[in-house]
């Protein structure tokens, strides 16, 4: 549907541009509604771009992202020239931030927040995501000086994908997502992982985090909408819990490599790809 390739405006923890082309292999030759409850950083949409989608997350920055890219992209784009104009240095990176955790405490949502957590991304450490138990940024800065925050041309080309094709956003609780879904629809879940070993457990996204009983919630959900004729498919850690959970199902292994983390020697792993299919 778009004229040009699209591609994920924010790096975010795993984000699926790496594995789109074996995702997009995997996928059901045919299906009605699309489905992304966990969108993230959008990679799997943006790759596919169907005409239908139901896009949600429960990080309200995230989605008032997408939102904003939609309905307010230009003012996005000249807030980010604005602050790029200026050399980023350690002052300027913790004011920004500063003025991003205050609209957040505010859940001020428009297109100056979105602008704001797109240059965050790109001039904090390693592109993490992570906020404190008050759900503000905490992300300390990664030294880099100059450089453009954003492609313009990307970006005008995701809002005029998602101002073109019938996309939903919304921002609940990912079972509530799927509250919609019916026989024949497409559901792709890319939920936080469960944490290869009892520390590597980065999952706070949001204020909530993701839980171990999350898992088990959404392992319940993935059999359910099995249940009903709906496509599915999960990505995930290649870690005996999610092989129990989804003991059954089609799991495929696959060798990736994590970029985000802060330790070079752990930048590679292994995940699953599940499908009911």
């Amino acid at each position: 549907m778009p004229e040009r390739k699209m591609s994920p405006v924010l790096k975010w923890a795993g984000g699926k541009t790496q594995l789109l082309e074996h995702i997009v292999g995997n996928m059901p030759a045919d299906y009605n509604n699309y489905y992304e409850p966990f969108i993230g950083g959008a990679a799997v949409l943006l790759g596919i771009s169907p005409e239908q989608a139901f896009i949600n997350d429960v990080n309200e920055q995230l989605v008032n992202l997408y939102t904003q890219l939609k309905i307010a992209a230009d003012s996005v784009i000249a807030k980010v020239n604005e602050i790029d104009a200026t050399p980023c240095t350690k002052e300027l990176y913790y004011a920004i931030r500063e003025q991003y955790n205050t609209k957040i405490s505010s859940r001020d949502f428009d297109s100056e927040c979105a602008a704001l957590m797109i240059w965050i991304n790109k001039h904090c450490f390693n592109g993490l995501y992570r906020v404190n138990s008050k759900g503000l940024f905490n992300v300390p800065y990664n030294n880099k000086v100059n450089g453009k925050s954003i492609d313009e041309n990307n970006i005008r080309a995701i809002s005029e994908y998602l101002q073109k094709a019938d996309i939903t956003i919304t921002c609940l609780d990912f079972e509530k997502a799927c509250d919609g879904v019916s026989s024949g629809d497409f559901v792709y879940f890319d939920s936080p992982y469960v944490p290869e070993s009892v520390t590597a457990s980065f999952t706070d996204y949001t204020i909530d985090g993701f839980t171990i009983a999350d898992h088990k919630r959404l392992a319940a959900l993935f059999k359910r909408l099995d249940g009903i004729g709906a496509k599915v498919m999960l990505s995930n850690n290649d870690v005996p819990l999610v092989h129990s959970l989804y003991k059954g199902y089609n799991i495929q292994s696959l060798n990736v490599k994590r970029m985000i983390n802060r330790n070079a020697n752990k930048r590679t792993g292994k995940e699953v790809l599940i499908t009911n299919y």
